[in-house]
């Protein structure tokens, strides 16, 4: 009875809520999207294709006081938003704490050429991007855009004072004869258009002139951030007050209990395999002789690899409903293809095409690395020992079911678009390598040890990962220490530890995620084990993380618990 009263009063107390109460998230979406409209097109948002990047200095002072007004609204712990949608309101403040950090403190608009050059891009082919559109919305949008890049260029021209580093100006050339010559049709067809291509031909060139003439000055040329910039930004990333020495030290504990064990997985499998083989001294060249064996069990070509993907995939759905890990998806949008020649460097590695959050249309395909038949046998088989069975064996777990496929496809159908738009950075990989090892201790692949090396060697390396972000951003490491780190201590293969410094660089809070985020799962799954005993349904859990999408993960503790009272009730 007390339950059922609490409800009523709390519908109650919902429904005379002020509008603007309710809806401080979606209302703080509109606003992103008006000031974001290339991004929130790229998420699915096709209301925004009418509208145009404004980075005056006008428009980003309107949005910042937006920003400072929402902020002072989320730090008051009794505002109904914050009551209602805690979850959601922790994931607007980090990110409206992103946009200040931005906006006052980086301050692209005055330094990054780029942000006006990618809008400028984004708005000139706009109309050619998106089947969607009708010939008259195409129309809308020729007439339109024109404009839209005189105000680009001009902005740019008022507010960058020096470049960060040479801003890549080429395609400016071509748009700007384009206006010139090419623009009579358009005149004639639009309303009020006249002049307009010569004014934006004019702004083009007018930004050549300026962009040539600043003063290029790069402040960090290592990217290195330093332990100050480092530490805040893990703990937006994270939310949390994790310290670069907690995380540096949970990884290199990591390394070592995966090396022991991927010692013994090794040890195991060469005396089952070879009864007269005498077995390295050293630890770690068993495992290199254990993985040796591994990629050697490849496929020829790309047309055995596409079927065996495609059995691949099946026989994970059907693993995951025989042992009642997870619910699948209703309606399937998966696709399966080989990455064509024409997609350049990323068709020797493949990669994932996930649908946008908010797209109509949420087909997922996998496009799976290739490399030509022409090219010498040599070059194949090392390709293919790369992308060897037991390691796809493993990764389609973590790319498909229940991974990254199943868990955007089934949270996307959340009622919370707050989750999608800012999801939590160290769910995403996170939950991906946990559900690795969920099947895995399940029972995937056990006849094979070969498939559980293969994830061992991936969870030391997403280790590393971790470990490497941390010594070269707060401790000082080079590059060669951290190649030399990565080869000798966590066993990297040489051209995936030269491929590192890179993407230390590039993402060095992104890079932690596999790691961190795989954790943080690990470490809520041994709680909700321990509290629940014979009562804990794995499937309930995997259910729930994914339906609630990408939120920091020991709000899960609260969400189990709650909806454990609910039951009791």
């Amino acid at each position: 009875m007390g339950h059922r009263i609490f409800v009523f009063f709390f519908i109650l107390f919902v429904t005379f809520l002020p509008i603007e109460a309710q809806d401080l998230g979606q209302q703080y979406i509109y606003k992103w999207q008006e000031f974001y409209p290339g991004k929130a097109l790229a998420q699915g948002m096709h209301q925004a294709v009418f509208v145009y990047e404004d980075f005056s200095s006008e428009a980003i002072e309107e949005w910042l006081v937006y920003n400072k007004e929402v902020r002072e609204q989320l730090s008051d712990p009794n505002h109904p938003y914050v009551i209602l949608q805690s979850i959601d309101a922790r994931l607007l403040k980090v990110q409206i704490d992103r946009e200040l950090h931005l906006w006052e403190e980086k301050m692209p608009h005055l330094t990054d050429a780029e942000l006006y050059l990618d809008a400028v891009k984004e708005i000139s082919r706009r109309a050619e991007r998106y089947d969607f559109l009708t010939p008259e919305d195409m129309q809308i949008l020729t007439c339109t855009s024109v404009s839209a890049i005189t105000r680009i260029c001009q902005a740019a021209i008022d507010g960058l004072e020096r470049l960060k580093g040479k801003p890549n100006i080429e395609f400016l050339f071509p748009l700007a004869v384009h206006f010139r010559t090419d623009c009579e049709d358009m005149e004639s067809e639009c309303h009020n258009s006249e002049n307009k291509c010569d004014l934006a031909a004019e702004a083009i060139s007018l930004l050549i002139d300026h962009l040539e003439k600043l003063e290029i000055r790069d402040d960090n040329n290592d990217g290195v951030l330093g332990i100050e910039e480092y530490t805040r930004r893990l703990n937006w990333y994270t939310d949390s007050d994790l310290t670069p020495g907690i995380l540096r030290d949970l990884a290199r504990e990591e390394i070592e209990e995966t090396k022991k064990e991927m010692a013994k997985v090794s040890s195991d499998y060469l005396l089952t395999t070879y009864s007269d083989l005498e077995l390295p001294s050293d630890p770690a060249n068993v495992i290199k002789r254990a993985l040796q064996d591994m990629e050697k069990d490849v496929v020829s070509n790309a047309a055995e690899y596409l079927e065996f993907w495609q059995e691949l995939t099946a026989a994970a759905e059907q693993f995951v409903v025989d042992n009642r890990i997870a619910t699948l998806p209703v309606d399937p949008s998966l696709r399966i293809m080989t990455a064509p020649e024409s997609a350049g460097p990323a068709a020797r590695i493949g990669w994932v095409d996930s649908a946008p959050p908010f797209a109509p249309n949420p087909v997922t395909t996998l496009y799976l690395p290739s490399i030509p038949d022409s090219l010498p046998e040599e070059e194949q088989r090392d390709f293919w020992a790369s992308f060897n069975k037991p390691f796809n064996r493993m990764i389609a777990i973590h790319e498909l079911i229940p991974g990254h496929y199943m868990q955007l496809k089934i949270s996307r159908e959340t009622v919370h678009p707050i989750r999608l738009l800012f999801p939590y950075g160290p769910y995403i990989e996170g939950w991906a390598t946990f559900t690795e090892k969920i099947l895995l201790d399940a029972g995937w692949e056990k006849e094979r040890p070969l498939t559980y090396l293969a994830h061992l060697r991936k969870r030391l390396e997403n280790a590393n990962r971790a470990y490497t972000s941390v010594m070269t951003h707060c401790y000082g490491w080079t590059k060669d220490e951290v190649m030399d780190f990565s080869i000798d201590t966590s066993l990297l293969a040489p051209q995936f530890a030269k491929s590192l410094w890179g993407r230390l660089m590039r993402s060095p809070m992104q890079i932690t995620s596999y790691f961190y985020g795989g954790w943080q799962f690990k470490e809520l799954y041994a709680r909700q084990k321990a509290q629940l005993g014979k009562d804990f349904d794995l499937r309930y859990f995997m259910d729930t993380v994914m339906k609630a999408g990408p939120i920091p993960i020991e709000e899960f503790d609260d969400i189990f618990n709650y909806h454990k009272k609910l039951n009791k009730d």
